[in-house]
């Protein structure tokens, strides 16, 4: 339906038609297809989703906050007692971020600007920053300084945010750096684990893309199994708070 909808088909008749299927059928995938944001509907029918843009940061906080919220409380509970773990930038980093809040013995190493300002007074953890070029749109540093200081660095769980994320393809990300530095966080760590809310569970037309470890953790709002076991099937542990 998506190669469809590219080339020049709108209509839900026409759809149907050559697809083979009711039009019922194909209202509720458009549906579908809208909610996850791969297509924009139109009167009759509907087109392919423009080009992704990456939210300001600011506007991303307010975006699923209930669903962050939870995903980031659930991703509390794997940090073990004194651990170095890597934390992401991002809205549900920055969730996350909070629950830290107050945490004695461990050791935070992050590329988010934002978590970094807001854990600096806890005094029960300690905060390295990684250095690099910063993101605009999520304050998260980026580029071969955090490389470098990623690389110098094996840590215990390593906590990435996505603007999508895919079962077998990793995670997705506006530009190549900032998909790179996860690639890198991922891979100086002993556990990877994934905070996506249920809107994140699609490819969509995010560009650049980074492959994670066998055996990572997905931590995510998402209840349907259909959806959930595309991840089970690719060995992906996956951690539902719905």
């Amino acid at each position: 339906m998506l190669e469809l909808l590219r080339t020049g088909s709108s209509g839900v008749d026409g759809l149907a038609a050559t697809l083979g299927i009711s039009s019922s059928t194909v209202r509720r995938d458009l549906a579908h297809l809208s909610a996850i944001g791969a297509i924009t509907r139109s009167y009759g029918g509907a087109s392919a989703a423009a080009p992704f843009q990456e939210r300001e940061l600011s506007e991303r906080v307010t975006v699923e906050h209930p669903a962050k919220a939870a995903i980031a409380a659930r991703a509390a509970e794997l940090i073990p007692a004194g651990a170095t773990i890597f934390l992401d930038a991002g809205s549900t980093c920055g969730e996350l971020a909070r629950h830290l809040w107050g945490r004695e013995g461990i050791t935070v190493l992050t590329r988010s600007l934002d978590a970094a300002t807001f854990l600096a007074s806890s005094p029960g953890i300690e905060v390295i920053v990684t250095g690099g070029k910063v993101a605009r749109t999520s304050h998260g540093l980026e580029g071969p300084l955090a490389d470098f200081a990623l690389g110098r660095y094996m840590v215990d769980v390593a906590f990435l945010g996505v603007d999508a994320v895919d079962p077998a393809d990793g995670v997705g990300e506006p530009t190549l750096p900032e998909a790179h530095v996860k690639e890198t966080a991922a891979r100086r760590s002993r556990r990877t684990v994934v905070l996506a809310d249920a809107t994140k569970l699609h490819r969509g037309s995010v560009p650049a893309w980074a492959p994670l470890p066998a055996g990572w953790t997905l931590v995510t709002n998402e209840v349907d199994d259909l959806v959930l076991n595309l991840y089970r099937a690719e060995g992906v542990d996956v951690i539902s708070t719905g």
